[in-house]
């Protein structure tokens, strides 16, 4: 049978429905904002800092490890570039992700001192999310602390709806941003000495995804 279709057309296609699936994201992402009470054009802004920012990592402390020195034999990708292999010497330094960490933060702090959310309230959210957290992330040797994704952003939504209803979406993002970062990350400082790596990211690596996805889908489904 005669092929009626070149590969350009099917280069044409994909391209169609990529910009497709980005305008679908971006009105996705921009409900989301308005449900936290931003604009589209902030809650972007802030968006587009966070992914810039989670390439850096503030240094803060170097944790010492009994661990053998070792190489750290797993292939990392960020992006399209491939990460160097490092080695393990018995150190590991512990940094704070910009993007993955303080501007979430700063997020949260921002929506709660614009909303009419209780100190209380936001408290139990945090709280509960971070029980959460600890209990489903796990350390992983020689990369840093794993958690499945969609735990927290479903839990967040959950105790965004029970304890404010009115103020879902916001208690949703704060919970579940800083509950992550609470439960996966800090309650699992103890544990980043055995784990052999070189480096450690509160909110970046692999909880980078997690905090992020977490704010947005939370948002959403609040």
């Amino acid at each position: 049978m005669k092929n009626y279709f070149s590969p350009y057309h099917l280069i044409f296609f994909v391209f169609l429905l990529s910009i497709l699936l980005m305008l679908i994201q971006l009105e996705l992402l921009s409900f989301a904002f308005t449900k936290l009470g931003l604009s589209p054009t902030f809650g972007l802004t802030v968006l587009f800092l966070s992914l810039l920012g989670s390439a850096i990592n503030l240094p803060v402390a170097r944790l010492k490890s009994n661990l053998p020195m070792q190489k750290f034999t797993q292939p990392v990708y960020w992006g399209l570039l491939r990460i160097p292999v490092q080695r393990f010497h018995r150190e590991t330094l512990v940094s704070i992700n910009l993007g993955g960490c303080l501007i979430p933060t700063m997020l949260s702090i921002y929506l709660f001192s614009n909303s009419t959310l209780s100190l209380f309230s936001t408290l139990l959210g945090i709280a509960t999310i971070s029980l959460i957290s600890y209990l489903f992330s796990r350390p992983i040797q020689g990369l840093g602390i794993g958690m499945p994704i969609l735990v927290a952003p479903l839990s967040a939504a959950l105790v965004g709806l029970l304890i404010s209803p009115e103020q879902s979406a916001p208690l949703a993002y704060i919970s579940g941003t800083l509950g992550v970062l609470i439960g996966a990350d800090l309650l699992h400082l103890k544990d980043i000495s055995k784990l052999g790596a070189p480096y450690a990211s509160i909110g970046g690596a692999g909880t980078f995804d997690g905090i992020f996805i977490t704010g947005i889908v939370a948002a959403l489904l609040a």
